[in-house]
C-alpha cells in the first residue's frame, strides 16, 4: 500500500479499510505441520543494481518497516513464541528485503489503521493480504504479488469427486454468511439449473467451525472460502487429515498488493523489481509451494493492476 494523495477524504478512507482482507472469518483450525522456508529465504542474495535504485532514506536506514495485521494464516501469523511473525507473506517480504540488501521490521496493527500509518510515514510498506482495489488506489499504490479468490475445499480423498465449479451442481455447499463466496454459490446454482442440472444447496452460516463440521460429516460436499484460508484449514484441521483443497485456479480471482506511499515512487519501483527478480529466479514459486498456495502465483509483477 503506497502513498497518499493530498486530500483523501475520510469517506474514502473508511471505504478503503472496510474492503480489506476481505471476506470470511479467521480460520478455526490449528495444530497442523508448518513448512520450513528458512533455507529458501536465507539463500536470497543482494542485487546491487536493484539496491542502487532505493530511496536514500531507505538505503541509509537499512530496513523496510512493514505494517501488517498478523493474524491471518497462512499469510501472516505468530509462531509458537507469540513474537515471531511467519507465513507466506512474511517469507516474501524477507526475500524482497534481502534482494535489496535490507532487513525487515514488522509492526502489528489493526487492519483499519494500515493505510493511514503508511500515509503518515510510520511504516514504509504494508503487506497484509489486502486486495488491490480502485477505491484503495485513491490513497495508496500497490505492488501486486498474489492472486486470491474463491477456492473449493472438500473432504480428504474428495469422495464427492468435486474437481471444479460444475461439479457442485446437485450438491450441498457451505459458505460464510454475507460473503462473496455465498454470492458465487448462488450464482453457480442458477447456472446449474439453467444447464438442466441440480441446484447447489447453499448453507450459509457465520461460523467456520460449523461449516467444517458439516463438511466432515458429509452434510455438504464442499466449503467455499478464500484461497489462503482454505489451504491453511486443510493443512491444520485434524493435523491435515480432514480436508483438502481442489487444485484449480482461484474463482473470481483478484490481486493482493504490497502498499507503498504514493509520494515514494522510487520505493514502489524497487519493490516491484525485486519481487519480479524473485519470480524469475524461482524463489517466489518455492516459497508459495512450501505454503501450498502456488495456485495464487503470478508470473508478472504489476503496479496497481487490480
Amino acid at each position: 500500500m503506497l502513498i497518499r494523495r493530498l486530500a483523501v477524504t475520510a469517506l474514502v478512507l473508511s471505504t478503503l479499510v472496510a474492503c480489506g482482507n476481505d471476506d470470511g472469518a479467521a480460520p478455526a483450525a490449528s495444530g497442523g505441520p508448518q513448512p520450513s522456508t528458512e533455507s529458501i529465504v536465507s539463500s536470497v542474495k543482494k542485487d546491487d543494481a536493484l539496491a542502487a535504485g532505493l530511496p536514500p532514506a531507505i538505503a541509509s536506514a537499512g530496513k523496510l518497516r512493514i505494517g501488517s495485521n498478523i493474524q491471518n494464516p497462512p499469510n501472516n501469523f505468530y509462531a509458537e513464541d507469540g513474537k515471531t511473525a511467519k507465513g507466506s507473506e512474511v517469507d516474501l517480504a524477507k526475500a524482497v528485503a534481502a534482494k535489496l540488501g535490507l532487513q525487515v521490521e514488522y509492526s502489528d496493527m489493526a487492519f483499519s489503521s494500515l493505510i493511514t500509518s503508511l500515509q503518515s510515514g510510520r511504516i514504509d510498506l504494508t503487506m497484509a493480504a489486502m486486495n488491490d482495489t480502485p477505491e484503495r488506489r485513491q490513497a495508496i499504490d500497490f505492488v501486486d504479488y498474489f492472486t486470491s479468490g474463491i477456492t473449493i475445499m472438500v473432504q480428504k480423498g474428495n469422495p464427492s469427486s468435486v474437481k471444479g465449479p460444475d461439479d457442485l451442481c446437485g450438491k450441498g455447499v457451505a459458505v460464510n454468511l454475507g460473503t462473496s463466496q455465498e454470492a458465487y454459490a448462488k450464482e453457480q446454482s442458477t447456472k446449474c439449473v439453467a444447464a438442466g442440472k441440480g441446484e447447489v444447496t447453499v448453507t450459509s452460516t457465520d461460523s467456520d467451525t460449523q461449516n467444517q463440521n458439516q463438511l466432515r460429516t458429509g452434510r455438504v460436499a464442499a466449503i467455499l472460502n478464500d484461497l489462503p484460508t482454505a489451504v491453511y484449514v486443510a493443512q491444520t484441521a485434524g493435523k491435515g487429515e480432514y480436508f483438502e483443497v481442489v487444485k484449480a485456479d482461484p474463482i473470481n480471482g483478484g490481486p493482493y498488493g504490497i502498499g507503498v506511499n504514493k509520494s515514494n515512487p522510487e520505493l514502489t519501483k524497487s519493490v516491484q523489481a525485486a519481487l519480479q527478480a524473485l519470480v524469475d529466479d524461482g524463489t517466489y514459486g518455492k516459497i508459495l509451494a512450501e505454503w501450498d498456495v502456488a495456485q495464487g502465483a503470478i508470473a508478472k509483477v504489476t503496479v496497481n493492476g487490480g
